[in-house]
């Protein structure tokens, strides 16, 4: 049970990283005919659209209420404001200079998960984290230009980072609550329910753009905007914020090769090495100590002295 338990983490880890990943080349070949707003509105549009046949074969219930603010303000900035930003980020930054900015979310979600929930992501995830960034700074450099320059794009992104961080730190709570399929469905919702002020201009849009334009943002509504989440979120329900994050380094890694296939972006050599480098510091970053395996081998009966929420529970389905 338990080896099983652990291959579907792996298997939705994989699956978050490989598709988010190309959501990167994917924004870049979509920006060729739309603007940062209607790829965020139509990529919205298309997730949603997909996600109300899923919620009426689910049945799934509708939020109580008193959640509703905080779904809205979850779904603005964790859809919203992060895609949005991140459209306009990529006007001016190659898409795996973008994926490995984005990657800074763990750090923003390890001391947001710090400050605010009390998490601990143990010595060795801070020391793997180090090291991560280290090789996010060579894939920086490792451009196919082989240089990197700062400019409005890379604060954009950053700030989509940020939002991102906040959305997968606070929505822990509703996650126990609704279930990670529910509530992520109701988190995609708002955030379309927040683009819909730029639908002027989406139809015709529509029609002036290309076939393979339209098809990328299709691409993007579809993988990279529903699955992920959902796949993350599952991942966050059952080992916590920083942990559930922290395999994100990996996504510059598959998006420069994406990019490279799709939009011929080629690596530099420096982008190679940051990306070994990187796939180190995610190992290192899941290290468990042995006082932390003892822990999760105690007796349910004492757990209530250490006050750690049993890991038995964790296999339980949402």
């Amino acid at each position: 049970m338990i080896k099983s338990f652990h291959v579907k983490i792996a298997f939705a880890h994989l699956v978050t990283i490989i598709l988010w990943a190309s959501a990167f080349p994917g924004i870049r070949a979509a920006l060729t005919a739309y603007s940062p707003e209607h790829i965020s509105l139509l990529r919205l549009l298309v997730g949603s659209l997909m996600l109300i046949l899923a919620a009426f074969i689910k049945r799934i219930r509708l939020p109580e209420i008193k959640d509703i603010p905080i779904i809205l303000l979850l779904g603005f900035l964790g859809f919203s404001v992060y895609q949005t930003a991140l459209n306009y980020g990529e006007q001016t930054v190659s898409a795996g200079i973008a994926s490995l900015l984005v990657s800074t979310t763990p750090i923003f979600a390890a001391l947001l998960a710090l400050l605010f929930s009390r998490e601990k992501f143990g010595l060795w995830g801070w020391i793997g984290s180090f090291i991560s960034f280290c090789g996010v700074a060579f894939i920086a450099f490792g451009d196919s230009a082989g240089s990197f320059s700062f400019n409005a794009g890379i604060i954009l992104i950053l700030i989509a980072s940020l939002s991102e961080s906040i959305y997968f730190v606070f929505q822990n709570a509703y996650l126990k609550k609704y279930g990670f399929f529910a509530f992520t469905i109701y988190t995609i919702w708002a955030g379309t329910l927040f683009m819909l002020i730029f639908m002027p201009g989406l139809g015709e849009a529509i029609m002036n753009a290309p076939m393979d334009a339209t098809l990328a943002v299709v691409y993007l509504g579809i993988f990279p905007t529903v699955i992920p989440y959902f796949t993350l979120a599952y991942v966050t329900s059952k080992t916590g914020a920083s942990e559930a994050t922290s395999s994100l380094y990996l996504t510059p890694v598959f998006a420069f090769l994406i990019a490279w296939f799709w939009l011929n972006e080629i690596p530099h050599f420096l982008a190679i090495a940051g990306g070994m480098i990187t796939l180190s510091g995610v190992f290192m970053s899941n290290i468990k100590r042995e006082d932390e395996l003892q822990v999760s081998q105690t007796p349910l009966k004492n757990y209530k002295s250490t006050k750690r929420e049993p890991e038995l529970n964790s296999s339980k389905q949402v």
